[in-house]
């Protein structure tokens, strides 16, 4: 039986009745988000036609999951809230803090040991608050979510931008903050803004080397990295019924990566199969009796430029496989065009890795195609050219893929088969021992992120996306610009040979299987279960809630930095060694802003402090303006906060005393998480005011006292050379988010009313 099936049945109950009512209300067919959307309107809600970019709305998620990097600060919020127990289903998932490095029982026994105090605090809390726990070596959180938790027409919030890969199995599952996690935790309503709708119709069937990894990266190259932002992308056709239920999962993962709110695909025959294959065949029953509700109407689909705001029309008959990068996911190349385009940027050719894994590419279906590249090679008498680290996505993925015999592959293709965990994908990877000083190179890997430094901390590390099966073929040569279509390899013999298509299994002929799947239920009564944070722990503090807003103006703030260029929640927050320090505001504080690029010197970590007039570390300077009394404020450029969904990226710089980040445009998920801080969140109005503004600045922000939403604020900056410059700022505050700022932060407003 599925995990939580009486609330599947309660969801699937009440689908048909509450469809009717929505389609009654926007007076039309409806698409696949717009049913799932409505039907999970919070019971204060009422049911009205919502405008798409502008209505905030209030829903009622059927559940929660976490990953260990955010839940330590999630729970520790939750902890502060005041109730028994988590109002929804809800687990957390240990899979962020192993690191990747000699292989799989080495790495995953290292890292119980540098991490038992966290994993320890997770596995109370979860057994004191009724929240299902997933332990270290378990799986990475959204292949276990997938294999384990998603259904078809569920909700779900995720504190991990890639939740979304939920919607390979037909859900709305959206990355946020831990912050909204503790709100439909609490029993509180969650709010998004009703997104946009983009609607990508896949005519056609992936045949040859393409794969469903090509179909998001060309749908990346073509809207961009925040193309996608505010957004639903929903795909459909042929070519959508056509793909297995983890090649979904692949497609809406990515879709992260184009800034959208989530993606999703209709119910379908894959996703039965892979419900049955997954032990769940109460679900698909169930599913299977309101199938006509769980995709969107025959209308819509027939004509989808009336229901739409946007239509991509792919042919996968023809699609090409991809390879993107580096430094950026949308940097769209075909494979065959790879060399004159490298060859003109100077990029690396050779390849020193290939990295199959993280929760994009992990499933068995990718690592049986992938082993299927690898098998030839070592029949043919290939040489692997490059290192090859292989992260498998679960236990039960790796336990069934080890007795099947593709582990064994990719060893005897001296493969190292990492831990059941994200690994290099989230720069937990010891690549290493001095990554700002290594040498220029390519690696290519089937993650979904390549951002400068994100897999091993050295920024000249120029990383390509592609499909796993690409990958294992691009490592075999050594090549980037290798394009197995066309080329042929020399082998032990001097030969040249040629590597077949790729071949692979949807599900496992023989059927899934595990004996420990890692998984530790919480108590029936965790009231007497003692959750403790030693007071001088370097890992773990209990938190002090943000102070409420004064109730003024705010004045005197210093400028601490102006960031140039692209600022990812990667830049304001690393990952990689800082991740330990997940659940200590104070000392991952010390990670704030280190990677934004100074606008004035072009420096990353070197800005200047105004009350002494020298250069020094970011937090630092923050620190210095806080014990000063003195607010400060961050200006940053277009697409702010892009990347994950990672809270800390916010708490960090409310932490320093930083009052308010004013940039060109925001990423949705770090907009709301600065709100839901306590923060001020604003956009210049007209962008270039960002060029005004000076590194001496001393600003105000005007209009405070009367701060409401659909009303611009001000902004003064006061130069060193007693010149002052004058506009208006934008914000998207509702009354609801204004609360939050005026208490300190959500959870304030949250504990207060729970009191």
């Amino acid at each position: 039986m599925a995990f939580d099936i009486g609330m599947i049945k309660n969801v699937y109950q009440e689908l048909p009745a509450k469809i009717e009512a929505a389609r009654n209300a926007l007076q039309r067919p409806l698409t696949l988000t717009e049913k799932i959307l409505y039907t999970h309107l919070h019971k204060e809600t009422r049911l009205q036609k919502f405008e798409r970019g502008n209505s905030y709305v209030d829903f009622a998620p059927d559940r929660v999951a976490m990953q260990d990097a955010t839940a330590q600060m999630a729970l520790l919020q939750f902890m502060q809230a005041g109730k028994k127990q988590s109002a929804v289903p809800t687990t957390a998932h240990a899979d962020h803090l192993i690191q990747a490095k000699l292989g799989a029982s080495k790495d995953l026994q290292e890292s119980m040991n540098l991490n038992n105090e966290v994993f320890n605090f997770l596995g109370s809390v979860c057994n004191k608050y009724g929240i299902g726990f997933w332990k270290p070596g378990a799986g990475i959180i959204h292949q276990v979510v997938l294999e384990n938790y998603a259904f078809p027409g569920g909700m779900m919030i995720g504190t991990d931008s890639h939740t979304v890969n939920a919607g390979g199995l037909g859900m709305i599952a959206i990355g946020v903050g831990g912050a909204d996690a503790v709100d439909v935790m609490a029993d509180m309503p969650w709010e998004l803004k009703m997104p946009r709708l983009i609607g990508v119709k896949l005519t056609g069937k992936l045949n040859g080397w393409a794969a469903p990894k090509d179909v998001i990266l060309k749908v990346a190259g073509i809207l961009t990295v925040k193309g996608g932002t505010g957004a639903v992308v929903e795909y459909f056709g042929e070519g959508a019924i056509s793909m297995s239920c983890t090649g979904k999962g692949t497609i809406c993962n990515m879709g992260a990566e184009i800034g959208a709110t989530t993606s999703t695909f209709g119910y379908d025959e894959s996703m039965e199969r892979y419900l049955r294959a997954t032990d769940r065949n109460d679900v698909a029953d169930l599913a299977n009796e309101v199938k006509e509700h769980l995709t969107g109407d025959t209308e819509v689909y027939a004509n989808p430029e009336q229901y739409f705001d946007e239509v991509i029309e792919i042919d996968l008959n023809t699609l090409k496989p991809h390879i993107n990068g580096p430094f950026t996911p949308d940097l769209a190349t075909v494979v065959g065009d790879m060399n004159a385009k490298a060859t003109k940027e100077n990029w690396p050719l050779d390849v020193e890795w290939g990295l199959i894994g993280s929760c994009t590419n992990s499933s068995y279906e990718d690592l049986s195609r992938a082993a299927s590249i690898a098998k030839q090679a070592i029949d043919k008498g290939l040489t692997i050219k490059a290192k090859f680290g292989i992260n498998p996505g679960s236990e039960q993925v790796r336990y069934t893929a080890n007795r099947d015999g593709l582990l064994e592959i990719f060893e005897d293709l001296d493969a190292t088969i990492f831990t059941n965990a994200c690994g290099p994908c989230i720069g937990q990877w010891a690549r290493y021992s001095d990554p700002k000083n290594a040498p220029k190179n390519s690696i290519v890997h089937s993650f979904n992120r390549n951002f400068s430094k994100r897999a091993d901390g050295n920024p000249n590390t120029h990383a390509f996306v592609t499909s796993p099966e690409m990958v294992a073929a691009i490592a075999i040569s050594g090549r980037l610009d290798f394009n197995p279509l066309t080329d042929t390899l020399t082998n032990e013999k001097g030969e040249q040979v040629k590597l077949d298509e790729p071949t692979g299994y949807e599900l496992p002929p023989k059927g899934f299987d595990v004996e420990d799947n890692g998984y530790q239920a919480p108590a029936e009564d965790g009231s007497g279960v003692e959750v403790v944070v030693h007071p001088e722990s370097n890992r773990l503090q209990l938190l002090t809630p943000f102070a409420s807003w004064e109730g003024t103006d705010l004045k005197g703030m210093k400028l601490l930095i102006k960031a140039y260029g692209k600022c990812t929640t990667d830049h304001i927050s690393m990952a990689g060694p800082w991740l330990k320090y997940r659940g200590h505001l104070d000392n991952i504080s010390n990670n704030c802003l280190i990677g934004a690029i100074n606008a004035f010197t072009k420096d990353t970590d070197n800005v200047k402090n105004q009350l002494t007039g020298e250069y020094g570390p970011v937090p630092a300077t923050a620190r210095a303006y806080k014990a000063a009394g003195i607010g400060s404020v961050v200006i940053g450029d277009e697409n702010y906060g892009e990347g994950s969904s990672r809270e800390h990226a916010a708490m960090e710089p409310r932490f320093l005393g930083v009052r308010a980040v004013i940039v060109k445009s925001f990423a949705r998920i770090h907009e709301t998480n600065l709100k839901k801080q306590g923060m001020l969140g604003l956009t210049f109005v007209n962008t270039a005011d960002y060029d005004k503004i000076q590194e001496d600045d001393t600003i105000d922000i005007i209009g405070l006292t009367d701060f409401s939403p659909n009303q611009n604020l001000s902004l003064v900056l006061n130069h060193a050379d007693g010149s002052i410059d004058s506009f208006e700022v934008a914000h998207t505050y509702n009354q609801a988010q204004i609360e939050w700022f005026k208490e300190g932060s959500a959870l304030n407003l949250i504990k207060k009313q729970n009191t």
